[in-house]
């Protein structure tokens, strides 16, 4: 039986290694379809909650995953040595930037060299991974490839961005288009059959995985240059007195022409901070300088300076300095009604207020516990007695449920609303970005 009837018959065993925000979603959905799904992972933490059926992803429902686990349709392990059983196996690893803001490839690289040593013949390898554009041909490629082993005919190669929201009530792995690009055709044509049999959304098929790649990156870019000119707007809309937030309801009333975004104290998350400087690293290569991109990076980077600026500038006119101060950040996730720590502004927020010497509390119902230094540092109530004695109380995250903002703008004595939360500009204690 060949690969093509594998997949239509749903007998090909999956391999998904990396089971994070990206893997286990998308296990979950293809055990679901029938597949019988093995999960590779390092964090033996990880694979006991899944074994067991307990899933530590929001957008994951716990149900839905110990479902398939008792039906034998998933599994998760750390024998690496089992992706040799699998005809279909799916690269879901982190792709981080390092301290001087370059790609780190460790994660695919490692992932290459293990399916490199325990692959079969007529296996399909997907990498769902966000990277720079020839990284599926120029690393994974190679990686495979060999004397007995030609890409298209022994092993088939493709890259296909995730598209992964987290948070998202509408559009979750299931039903988010999906682009493909294979090293061949068949690669492709695989690979687009493959996603066939359990998504409920259209598959696109691109010429190669570069234009893949860069689809993934141009669609991050997009956002980040965009959330940096918002952020931009309401930095010159606080100088001269305007409300950002209604030039840009107003500006949406616009039937063409124009896509709202809204400034906030920076961006977070593994994407849209990270994504734009993998273009920018590969079109150093060639001799092409992103100028646009990387002002994009230094604007959004500069916000949660900025937001204590402001923090301060309301300290100032109460006659009280930044040191000694008591702040409460309200909302620690990098976007609202999530868990999702990576890359949030807000911690950064808080790092430069207690680098100035503030005590900064935080009250998040959706993070209850926040790392710092490795000290568990819990969220606070938020009750009236707290808010009154703190000098400012800043919206870092505008979660929708699960923070009484009333409770907030009746107690609090002053509010550095960053997203524009509360929606009251009469308020005489609420201060916009």
């Amino acid at each position: 039986m060949d690969l093509l009837d594998r997949i239509q018959n749903r007998t090909a065993i999956v391999g998904i290694i990396g089971l994070g925000y990206v893997g286990l979603p998308l296990a979950v959905e293809i055990a679901s379809e029938g597949f019988e799904v093995t999960g590779f992972e390092l964090n033996t933490e990880k694979i006991h909650k899944i074994n067991e059926g307990i899933s530590y992803i929001s957008d994951v429902e716990s149900a839905t995953l110990k479902k398939v686990v008792e039906k034998g349709l998933m599994k998760a392990t750390e024998d690496f040595s089992q992706i040799g059983k699998c005809q279909i196996i799916v690269i879901c690893v982190p792709t981080p930037l390092d301290r001087f803001k370059q790609p780190d490839l460790s994660y695919i690289n490692q992932a290459a060299d293990t399916i490199q040593l325990h692959m079969q013949k007529e296996t399909l390898v997907i990498l769902e991974s966000t990277t720079y554009p020839g990284t599926t041909e120029e690393i994974l490629k190679p990686a495979f490839e060999n004397d007995e082993k030609k890409v298209g005919e022994d092993f088939f190669l493709v890259f296909s961005p995730e598209r992964v929201d987290p948070g998202n009530k509408k559009y979750k792995t299931r039903n988010i288009p999906k682009v493909v690009g294979g090293c061949t055709k068949k690669c492709a044509d695989l690979a687009k059959t493959f996603y066939g049999t359990f998504l409920e959304a259209p598959i696109f098929q691109v010429s190669t995985p570069k234009e893949a790649e860069m689809t993934k990156i141009y669609e991050n870019t997009f956002r980040v240059v965009n959330c940096a000119l918002a952020n931009e707007m309401a930095i010159i809309c606080n100088k001269l007195g305007i409300n950002i937030w209604e030039v840009i309801d107003a500006a949406t009333t616009k039937p063409f022409g124009f896509m709202p975004f809204y400034p906030g104290p920076g961006v977070g998350g593994h994407c849209i901070p990270i994504d734009p400087f993998y273009l920018s690293y590969r079109a150093r290569a060639v001799d092409s300088h992103t100028r646009f991109i990387e002002l994009a990076g230094e604007i959004n980077d500069a916000m949660p300076a900025y937001v204590v600026n402001r923090i301060a500038d309301l300290l100032n006119s109460f006659g009280k300095p930044v040191k000694g101060s008591k702040i409460l950040l309200l909302g620690v996730s990098y976007k609202a009604d999530i868990d999702d720590l990576r890359e949030s502004p807000a911690l950064t927020v808080w790092d430069i207020l207690e680098a100035k010497g503030a005590e900064a509390f935080f009250h998040d119902p959706y993070c209850p516990l926040v790392k710092r230094n490795g000290i568990n540092v819990p969220s606070v109530a938020l009750e009236n007695d707290f808010v009154e004695s703190c000098d400012v109380v800043v919206i870092t995250a505008a979660h929708k449920t699960g923070v009484n903002y009333e409770l907030v703008k009746k107690h609090a004595k002053a509010v550095l609303d960053t997203k524009n939360t509360i929606m009251d500009k009469d308020a005489p204690n609420v201060y916009l970005l």
